[in-house]
């Protein structure tokens, strides 16, 4: 599975709480739209969602279960990854950085129960190198750059961190995964040539209001 991913456009299906489209139905449809498009895979958030996904896209899908919005909240714990899973992601992702979890276990131990009690593939959401090697080390599947600059280690710039892009595709063996502020279609390309086996874009293509606000301040200017 992992192997139909590789150089493809995986496409992350997720609404803001209060939003219009924050609705599984509205996701479904909008990875629907995704899936004619050409994307390889799905990300989505939230049990219903997944759950919807599941049965209206025949994809591979990365779930993950927002809890919070503040240190480790992407599907923090355990139970939280098991729930992912039943609910019907084939990956389920995780927060791959070395910070500790609310259940108390450590990566290498949530990675190895999910893996020994769902057969499921783990991708572990990164913040910096070490993050990815750590997560290499604690048996995950798939390594992602997505909390790139949303931890203590990686400053947050204008546009997808391909620096780590590259340095995590230099030091692993496993699958790296491009995710977080690709905007643009030249800005996947470069993370393709970056090292990238896929690249994960969301708001640039599922949200509109932020896509909405680029062009109101791009008339204003």
């Amino acid at each position: 599975m992992i192997q139909s991913l590789r150089g493809g456009l995986i496409v992350s299906c997720q609404a803001y709480p209060g939003e219009p489209l924050c609705d599984p139905r509205a996701m479904s449809l909008i990875a629907q739209s995704a899936a004619a498009g050409g994307a390889v895979g799905i990300r989505a958030q939230g049990l219903d969602d997944i759950r919807l996904i599941h049965e209206t896209v025949r994809l591979p899908q990365i779930g993950l279960w927002k809890v919070g919005c503040d240190g480790v909240f992407i599907t923090p714990t355990l139970e939280h990854a098991i729930a992912v899973v039943a609910a019907g992601a084939e990956v389920v992702a995780i927060d791959g950085t070395r910070r500790p979890r609310p259940d108390g276990l450590s990566l290498e131990e949530t990675i190895k129960a999910i893996h020994d009690r769902t057969g499921a593939l783990v991708m572990a959401d990164a913040g910096s190198l070490a993050d990815g090697i750590a997560a290499q080390d604690a048996g995950a599947d798939i390594v992602g750059t997505t909390l790139s600059g949303y931890t203590d280690e990686r400053r947050e710039i204008d546009g997808p961190d391909l620096e780590l892009v590259a340095q995590l595709v230099g030091r692993l063996t496993l699958p790296v995964f491009a995710e977080g502020r690709i905007h643009t279609p030249d800005q996947a390309s470069a993370a393709i040539d970056a090292g990238a086996f896929a690249v994960v874009v969301g708001t640039a293509i599922t949200h509109p209001r932020t896509i909405t606000s680029w062009f109101v301040e791009a008339v204003k200017r």
